[in-house]
């Protein structure tokens, strides 16, 4: 019998623990879209069936809450800022995350590229030109030409954040 691998897991101490968590993340990626004024609108019942609906697998009765922390303004092209985390394997960090607007000053839309320049530049420009890593959302290899704001809308993960995995290009 196998026990619980602690070194390679978070152990969480209850179902309420790992609502809390679950809370916490949605309120903070809310706080970077919409200075969290989408989630502070929202009443208690609301919070308890974004996390019903993601604990039953209810998709129909999570997104009818989360589809209003995913909407913004029409004359805001997007968001305030694109909530992301960048997880690499190679880097003892666990995660990157830096405030990073999904529209320029010049009111073009930043891309995926745009922000890995920015953020995580070995990731995209190797010395050697030769490609080493791939950019992975939900097990896809996006383009690095997408949209940040198209990205984060379509997909972030049911906490709000845009997920980015950087990992070693397969050598097979």
């Amino acid at each position: 019998m196998c026990s619980f691998p602690e070194k390679d897991l978070l152990h969480c101490p209850s179902k309420d623990a790992i609502e809390a968590h679950f809370m916490s993340c949605m309120k903070e990626a809310d706080a970077l879209k919409h200075k969290s004024q989408v989630i502070n609108e929202m009443q208690k019942k609301d919070h308890k069936q974004l996390w019903m609906g993601l604990q039953n697998d209810r998709f129909d009765q999570f997104w009818a809450i989360n589809r209003k922390l995913m909407e913004y303004p029409a004359e805001e092209n997007g968001f305030r800022y694109i909530p992301f985390r960048i997880y690499q394997t190679t880097t003892e960090r666990p995660f990157i995350q830096k405030l990073f607007r999904p529209v320029a000053a010049d009111g073009q839309l930043h891309t995926l590229g745009d922000l890995l320049k920015e953020v995580c530049p070995s990731a995209v420009d190797p010395e050697d030109g030769e490609k080493k890593n791939q950019v992975m959302i939900h097990g896809i290899e996006p383009m690095l030409e997408t949209p940040l704001q198209w990205l984060s809308e379509h997909l972030s993960y049911p906490d709000n954040f845009l997920h980015i995995s950087i990992i070693p290009q397969p050598t097979d």
